[in-house]
């Protein structure tokens, strides 16, 4: 009497990269007596951005890819399991494995909102529905799951972000996390495991440490749970959150758990447990609510991109709003490049570009100025952000510069930030400026923020030759006049904070977040 050979499920990992809370797997596990999980380098991932062809996935974001990878087929292994890794579209190599194994009765995937992403699941499903295997898939990118939102349909999704957070925290519940077991099935005998590419084989060059980075850190769920681990449990960090979420320098200023959140190292409802843990037995304040708050924004995004499709990336914006966008390459360039000549923007953009990370405030500057003070087209800005960002989340990313070109999810008309307020405001002594913009080293106090302003002889004395060693600004603001040659005294005694402390004036204490960028907006 011959053996049945058992069924076989393969699991397709994207934006999922964990083994904790992983429903596709957990489903998987439950469903068949062999599972292959299974990550594909898609060749669509290496090729052009739509509009301005920068790379779609550039050197941070793709070294954080590969550490990811890495340590999930590590994690894997120690469970008796490993990763399938192949080069190729996911469609094509699952048909492939369908076909060599013979055994298989479903594929397993988490769905994304996207379109780029939902042409993907279209196309497995197709190759399952051709060759006869069931499909299956589940949602489990967000912190409140899509089918337990307080609106009927996601055609009701409230259009700001307060009427939607108001609605999740009084009418949501969230779903606790799944229990993985111990030990995983081994991978069916006779398949290969694949071999995980090298940067440069996928375009790319290792980028350089920068020891100045606020985010030196590495990709994979190993990484990621100990920096919760690290920012809860052993420096408490988490209770000052809200008040040093706003900083510049520093890895601590910040959860940092955008990154992982974007590829799935770590999901969102283990923070809230942890989160919950941590106000059970150490402390609940401000702090540690403004985690959950960040995590909304997020999931916030996600479920914007599911009600209006491919108008998240449309120029018009989700307000189809006629705007005179530009396409200015010089002005771009000297905006990507960090030689705008306002030292406040140069040093956000001179760090994304060294290290792949930039804060929430700079996101804010930075968007603010493409798009307000130099009126470029917003997609320069977010396909800029999509090459370079580690932390990139194509929802968060694409709902974030619509919001700052005002033709997204904010209610206020005409929004702009003031780049020498800004600046001042959070930091006041140049500390950030200095660190980013060596060539104004020599530039004391909040000076270094308007050095166009200062007098022949304060700019010899620091060897800044403006139009030579440093650029003239390419535009100067109104507004921005009557905060030129204010000191930092007279903006809240930000010179008595330690280095790099960022201060919050007092009119921001209570305020919620301005908008959301990265990824995870504040979660950097």
């Amino acid at each position: 009497m011959s053996v049945t050979a058992p069924t076989t499920i393969i699991c397709l990992l994207r934006n999922d990269l964990r083994l904790h809370d992983n429903e596709v797997l957990h489903w998987a596990l439950k469903n068949a007596g062999r599972i292959v999980p299974l990550y594909c380098f898609d060749p669509r991932h290496y090729v052009g951005t739509h509009h301005y062809n920068f790379p779609k996935t550039g050197p941070h974001r793709l070294k954080f890819l590969l550490e990811s990878v890495k340590d999930l087929r590590e994690t894997l292994k120690k469970k008796g399991s490993n990763l399938l890794v192949r080069k190729g579209k996911p469609e094509d190599v699952i048909q492939d494995l369908i076909k060599q194994l013979d055994s298989v009765s479903a594929v397993a995937f988490h769905e994304e909102a996207t379109k780029e992403e939902l042409d993907v699941e279209t196309a497995v499903k197709q190759v399952c529905s051709r060759l006869g295997v069931k499909n299956q898939t589940f949602w489990g990118s967000t912190l409140y799951h899509r089918d337990d939102l307080p609106f009927r349909h996601i055609s009701r999704l409230p259009d700001v972000y307060t009427q939607f957070r108001k609605a999740v925290e009084s009418q949501g519940s969230v779903r606790p996390t799944l229990l993985m077991p111990a030990k995983l099935p081994p991978l069916p005998p006779g398949l290969d495991e694949g071999r995980i590419p090298t940067i440069e084989e996928l375009g790319e060059e290792e980028p350089l440490a920068d020891p100045r980075s606020a985010f030196p850190c590495s990709g994979g769920e190993t990484q990621a749970l100990s920096r919760l681990q690290h920012y809860f449990w052993d420096t408490n960090c988490v209770a000052s959150y809200k008040d040093t979420r706003n900083g510049l320098i520093g890895v601590d200023y910040s959860t940092k758990f955008a990154s992982w959140l974007a590829l799935g190292c770590i999901s969102p409802r283990y923070i809230y447990e942890q989160i919950q843990k941590y106000e059970k037995e150490r402390t609940a304040n401000q702090s540690t609510y403004w985690v959950i708050f960040e995590l909304l924004w997020r999931d916030y995004f996600r479920f914007v991109a599911l009600k209006y499709g491919r108008k998240i990336f449309i120029l018009k914006g989700l307000q189809d709003k006629e705007v005179p966008w530009k396409k200015d390459k010089r002005l771009f360039d000297a905006w990507k490049e960090g030689r705008t000549g306002v030292p406040f923007v140069d040093a956000n953009m001179r760090e994304l570009a060294m290290t792949g990370f930039m804060s929430n405030r700079g996101r804010q500057n930075v968007a603010s100025f493409l798009t307000k003070d130099l009126g470029l087209d917003w997609r320069m800005g977010a396909e800029w952000f999509e090459y370079l960002l580690v932390d990139y989340d194509v929802c968060s990313n694409y709902g974030n510069w619509l919001y700052s070109a005002g033709i997204g999810n904010d209610p206020r008309e005409n929004r702009k930030f003031n780049m020498i307020k800004q600046g001042l405001d959070y930091d006041g002594n140049g500390d950030y400026i200095r660190l980013w913009v060596p060539e104004l080293q020599a530039i004391d106090g909040g000076d270094v923020h308007t050095p166009w302003a200062l007098s022949t002889a304060s700019l010899a004395h620091a060897n800044v030759s403006l139009g030579e060693t440093y650029p003239l600004p390419i535009i100067t603001a109104p507004e921005w006049s009557r905060h030129i040659n204010q000191k930092p005294n007279d903006r809240g005694s930000s010179s008595r904070r330690p280095r790099g402390q960022p201060y919050t004036p007092k009119q921001h204490k209570n305020r919620g977040v301005d908008f959301y960028f990265s990824r995870n907006k504040d979660l950097h």
